[in-house]
This record gives structure tokens, sequence and C-alpha cells, in this order.
């Protein structure tokens, strides 16, 4: 494929020396995310393309290498396959950018010391760490995450935020970047990340190309939470819980904090702490994010028109829709259903 692009300088400079040549390791292990594995990789070997195929340079800027305990192959964790270059212990240094990938068993990242050690010892060797969806919990557990900002998958970030108190997350980012570590949310998102990374080294025409190929957003607008069952939040107490599935199936009703502390038999003041305390927001959001939860399935999967909708989730009006789409989601509902129309949102969780 023929990739016109421009490199950032006005002036004709001779293809890219040996020297700039930017080393990417991708740290793998059985069960690994493999779309933690290939959504990076893509991302740089799309712009080793375009880079080439420009003149810019005579070889892959971005080299690829995947780093496990050992070199062959391994499974991810969804049966695939994928054959590691190299044992991590064996690189001492030549890597620019080193990228952890995630699993869904973050287990087996916590109760591995080699390959913790080896992160802390090559971590002060690169220009860039990084880890995408769960691999923040390698970083975490190795104190490389302490004292700074960092986001991991939406579903696991209470988690991270619980047992590395040090670390202050941010779970609706899709990626942070804290000097010269990043970290990335779900999955995806390490895509996100990587392409911020060819921004960062290249400018953003070459981003914006590598993004077009990929058919994806150069910028993704809004946080995680657009794209999570973020209602997670689940009480233990069975009255609470059966308060929260009424909240649910009268979205349109009186929701005040005076009306569902009554149907508990409870002063407001008492019912909101209670409600707070058990699980971990105020009845005013979770009433909020339950009603947002309603109308992405009416803007997902129904062509309702945007009144109907506000009105059949509860928001009485569009405005009202809008500032809670645009305070939680950071898309106004338009704007979602233009590109989450024909795929439901997962079913809530309460």
């Amino acid at each position: 494929m023929a990739i016109p692009f421009s490199p950032p300088s006005d002036d004709p400079s001779p293809p890219m020396r040996i020297a700039e040549i930017r080393p990417v390791g991708i740290v793998v292990f059985p069960g690994a995310e493999i779309l933690d594995i290939t959504g990076p990789m893509e991302v740089f070997a799309f712009a080793n393309v375009g880079l080439q195929r420009s003149g810019v340079c005579t070889e892959p800027p971005y080299p690829l290498e995947v780093l496990a305990a050992k070199p062959g192959a391994l499974t991810t964790s969804c049966g695939l396959q994928i054959i590691a270059d190299k044992a991590y212990s064996d690189v001492h240094d030549g890597i620019d950018t080193l990228l952890i990938a995630g699993t869904p068993d973050v287990s087996c990242l916590l109760c591995d010391p080699e390959l913790q050690d080896w992160v802390r010892t090559i971590a002060p060797r690169v220009r860039r760490l990084a880890s995408v969806c769960t691999g923040a919990f390698l970083l975490a557990e190795s104190g490389l995450l302490d004292g700074l900002r960092a986001t991991s998958h939406w579903d696991y970030c209470a988690w991270l935020a619980r047992d590395y108190p040090a670390v202050t997350v941010e779970p609706d980012r899709i990626f942070v970047r804290d000097g010269a570590i990043s970290t990335s949310g779900g999955i995806t998102s390490g895509i996100d990340m990587a392409l911020a990374m060819v921004e960062e080294d290249w400018g953003s025409e070459l981003a914006l190309l590598v993004a077009r190929y990929l058919v994806v957003f150069l910028k993704r607008p809004g946080g995680q939470s657009q794209f999570s069952a973020y209602l997670t939040s689940e009480a233990h107490r069975p009255d609470l819980k059966d308060l929260q599935a009424w909240i649910m199936m009268h979205l349109a009703e009186d929701l005040r904090v005076e009306t569902l502390a009554e149907r508990l038999f409870m002063s407001p003041r008492n019912f909101a702490r209670f409600f707070l305390a058990e699980t971990g927001m105020t009845p005013a959001k979770f009433v909020e994010l339950a009603r947002i939860d309603a109308a992405r399935h009416y803007l997902g999967s129904t062509q309702l028109s945007i009144e109907v909708v506000a009105d059949k989730s509860g928001f009485g009006d569009t405005e009202r829709m809008r500032r809670a789409f645009t305070r939680q989601l950071g898309v106004n509902p338009n704007n979602y259903r233009d590109r989450f129309s024909g795929s439901e949102p997962q079913p809530l969780r309460a």
C-alpha cells in the first residue's frame, strides 16, 4: 500500500540512522490477553510501513520483539498461541519502549518474582515503560507506580486502588502518562496509547495515518465508562439489592433521596449514609448512572427520538440527559448514538 507521509521537518534529510531506531519490547506470559499484545504491535508495525514506504528510513524504526520467560510458543487467554522471540532475563538493555501485556488472571502477574525483579532492573534503562490493561498490576507490584497516577481496565481499577494505595488510580482514563511510565485501560486502549507514542515520536500526521488504516480514533473521545456496564457497586444487604432493582425498573418515577429512604423506613440522612457505605456511591449518583445505562440501551438498540429516550430513562428533558452524559461519559447522547447504534451495551449490573 502506498502511504504518503512527510517527516516533521521542511528540510529534506537522509534516511534515519540506526542510532535513531527505537526498539519495542512486549512482555507476554501464558494467559496474556492477545489484543493487549497485537493491538500496540499493529500500531508500531503500520508506523514502520508508513515511514519506510515514504523513504523516511531504510529499515523499520520500531523493531518489535516479544519477550517471555523463555523463547518459543505460549498460549494466550483466548487459546491462540504466540511465539516469544527471547527470554526477558537475557535482555539487559537496548529497549526504547517496553510494554507489559495484561491478563484476565492477574494472579499470574503477582506470583512471578523473577519477572518483577527484571522489570525493576530494566525500568531505568528504557525511555518509556508502559502497561496495557491489567499489566498495571505488575508495575504496581514492582513498586514502579508508587506516587504516580495510573489506570487499568475499568473492572479492575477498584482492586488496583485498594491493594496499592500509593498509586493514584484514575479509572475513567483511556491511558495515563506520568513521567516515563504510561498505563492504559481495558484491552483496546493499548492501541490508543501506542498511537500517542507514535505521535510523540513522529508527529500527528503519521499517527493519524496509522489510526486511519486501523480504523480507530486517533484520540478517542470520552473515558472508559462509556464502554462499561458501570453500575458495579453491588450491595450485600437483600433490602438494598431489592431497592436497587426497584430503582432500575422505575426510572421515570420520583427517585429523590426522601422517596427512596421511605421505602427502607429510614430517615433521608441515615439512608444516604447507609447507601454510600454499602455501595461506594451516593443515591443520586446511582440513580443518574442507572438512567444513563437505560438511555444507552435505547440509543444503541432503538430508533427512538432523543426526547423519547430522555423521558423513558427518567431524565425528563433532553438537556438534563445531555449534561449527565457529558459529565459521566464525556460524549453527548447524539454522539453516543452515532458511535454505538446497532451494538447494544452490556446489561447493567446492580
